[in-house]
């Protein structure tokens, strides 16, 4: 089941109200479901109540299962007593439960007994469990003796189950109110650890700001992230309004809950095509932007508008976490522990990229990954841990203004991690998706690259009988870097931020999001596939066609900082051109033009003249006439005060010539 925490799950509602779909989709992410149907047939004479029944029959996928305890209805307490720790059940309604209970042909039955033997099943329960039953109670009192059996029995159900489950959800008109544990926070968020709270030497310090903010504190293996309701020391939740509400999802005291199936915002369906349109209209003198229109649809479908500007504020996520085992054959030892403190000091190709195109740099630490041929490379605690640091740091970025994230990662064997990802969610084979390995000399090592083919080959083996749910996946295969990077997917997705993913363990992240949120793949773009044939393959899963065929492999993130600058001056051209004049747009140069033939060349003819006698442009060197008695010169005159100049000989005073 998909709710933290829990494994029992009381869902309530009225007629009409969803609780059978809001049940139904708690238990999407179990690989079966035992779907436990308690109501007895339809009478041959009521259409309308087996229109009822098929519909929700028509609704259950074909991995699940039906059993039918309509027949007995003190059979269901020892259905749900001898589940097992690894089933999962959905028992669907308690309403029609209580129906049979009271039916004649089940008299005499001691209702309040099997009501109770039914709480110590729920109670008990080893499997996961979720019940769904009618609020009938908030209505007046039935009229007739039978009315008021039935919601009286049903009442006492309610509350002796509810008493006893995990958690009570009560859906009214679609929408979810969780009722235990806790009071419901629809529109608040856990608490973060700011500044003050975070440790001087773990905080992954900013690149590219003249003053940087402070960044999240450093993510702890095994641990919840600083602020986490259940860390130690994390702060409970304090009220903080949530910044965009664009979710429909259970807020309850224990934090957000990410599970399958979550409503997140798509981009605007209409500004992308209408960007697109514009850019046909534009004053270009040739056939337009190519491929990189894609750019500004994407760009004005996540912006809102058919303008969009370029992306001013920009994030780089670094993302730190190593794999243990033979996902790393081939790695030098401490190599990714350099790169880290690398881009943390500003150096290296993808500091140098972000400090030229004005980009933070934020270097994450993600948890070590436990060798995936042996062991799962995380625990359910950390995998829930890593989503929700993840989600938070895409909720900072928001706050700050940040208008678009880079994804990158620099752990060692993370493109074996992506690689298993991409196994277990596309069916592909290991050697299809895992590049060659490259020696720091330059030289091809097949010896690191079976060793990697064979570790996910292992894992594969290893999880064969087990589930395939997203956080199933990130446990068993994916780690702490594709555990953190989809939590990252998943919070911009909730506040509107778009991703350019760069590498494997982007894409990778981006696959596991499709069983938790589908909506978070329209908010990623993907610059360049760099050659990788896992990011080819994952690319085309998702739907995103890669702008470029640079073939870039400058490491992960430095690949999308390369193209940025290209990405932002076609967004910026497309901004600023106006349309075609043939098509109604204006010129930029709006200084009147002169009467005279529609031409731009230089303008030789003679002048008209302007009075009696000839009139020429030409400069005039003739004499001008006298206009007293004595010479007179337009030239200037560069004589000296003795009477001297480049054409004369000196002169005394009484007018003789010198010498």
């Amino acid at each position: 089941m998909s709710v933290d925490g829990w494994n029992t799950v009381l869902v309530l509602g009225g007629i009409r109200s969803g609780k059978s779909e809001f049940a139904e989709s708690l238990v999407a992410d179990a690989p079966t479901v035992r779907y436990v149907a308690t109501a007895a047939d339809a009478p041959v004479d009521d259409a309308e109540w087996a229109a009822r029944l098929a519909a929700h029959r028509a609704r259950r996928p074909e991995t699940w299962t039906t059993e039918e305890t309509a027949d007995d209805p003190r059979r269901l307490a020892d259905v749900i007593a001898s589940a097992g720790p690894n089933e999962t059940l959905l028992v669907d309604d308690l309403g029609g439960w209580a129906t049979v209970l009271l039916d004649p042909a089940h008299q005499p039955a001691d209702d309040t007994a099997t009501i109770a033997e039914l709480a110590a099943a729920v109670r008990s329960c080893a499997a996961r469990l979720v019940l769904v039953s009618p609020e009938v109670g908030l209505s007046l009192v039935p009229t007739t003796p039978l009315g008021r059996a039935f919601t009286d029995a049903l009442g006492a159900a309610n509350r002796a189950v509810a008493d006893a489950c995990d958690a009570v959800v009560l859906v009214v008109a679609g929408q979810a109110a969780w009722l235990k544990p806790g009071a419901p926070q629809p529109a608040t968020v856990p608490a973060q650890a700011g500044p003050a709270q975070a440790d001087p030497a773990t905080v992954a310090p900013v690149v590219g700001r003249a003053e940087p903010e402070p960044s999240p504190a450093v993510f702890t293996p095994g641990t919840p992230p600083p602020g986490t309701p259940g860390a130690a020391g994390g702060a409970e939740p304090d009220g903080t309004a949530w910044a965009a509400p664009t979710m429909a999802l259970p807020m309850v005291a224990t934090g957000l809950v990410i599970q399958p199936g979550m409503e997140l915002p798509m981009p605007d369906e209409y500004t992308g095509p209408q960007a697109i349109e514009r850019l046909a209209t534009l004053d270009v003198p040739g056939s337009g932007l190519g491929v990189l229109e894609r750019a500004v649809g994407f760009a004005a479908a996540t912006q809102g508008t058919a303008t969009p500007a370029p992306w001013g504020q920009v994030r780089v996520l670094l993302l730190h976490g190593d794999h243990l085992g033979d996902a790393a054959a081939g790695t030098v030892a401490g190599e990714s522990a350099r790169r880290a403190r690398q881009a943390r000091a500003g150096r290296g190709a993808l500091a140098r990229l972000a400090a030229e195109s004005g980009a933070e740099l934020q270097v994450v630490q993600a948890p070590t990954s436990a060798p995936m041929e042996t062991e799962p490379t995380l625990t359910g605690e950390q995998v829930e841990a890593a989503l929700r640091y993840g989600w938070r740091l895409a909720e900072e970025a928001a706050d700050a203004g940040v208008r678009l994230l880079v994804l990158g990662a620099c752990g060692a064997g993370t493109e074996a991690a992506a690689a298993a990802v991409l196994v277990a969610t596309a069916g592909a084979e290991a050697p299809a998706v895992l590049r060659r390995v490259v020696t720091d000399s330059g030289e091809i090592d097949d010896a690191a690259w079976m060793r990697r083919c064979a570790a996910v080959r292992d894992a594969l083996h290893r999880t064969r009988n087990s589930p395939r749910s997203a956080k199933d996946v990130l446990a068993e295969l994916g780690g702490g870097d594709v555990a953190v990077a989809t939590g990252v997917l998943l919070g911009a997705t909730a506040r509107r931020l778009p991703v350019m993913l760069d590498g494997p363990v982007g894409v990778a992240a981006a696959m596991v999001t499709r069983d938790l949120a589908g909506q978070a793949r329209h908010w990623c773009l993907l610059a360049d596939h760099g050659g990788h044939p896992a990011v080819r393959l994952g690319a085309d899963v998702l739907g995103l066609t890669p702008l470029l065929d640079l073939r870039l492999d400058l490491g992960e993130g430095a690949n999308a900082l390369a193209a940025l600058p290209l990405l932002r001056s076609v967004l910026a051209l497309a901004a600023a051109l106006p349309a075609h004049p043939s098509l109604g747009g204006g010129e930029e140069d709006d200084e009147p033009e002169e009467a005279g033939p529609d031409t731009d060349e230089p303008d030789f003819r003679e002048p008209e003249p302007a009075g009696p006698g000839p009139t020429s442009t030409e400069p005039d060197f003739r004499e001008p006439e006298p206009a007293g008695p004595g010479p007179t010169s337009t030239e200037p005159d560069f004589r000296a005060p003795d009477g001297t100049g480049p054409d004369t000989e000196p002169v005394d005073p009484s007018g003789r010539r010198a010498g």
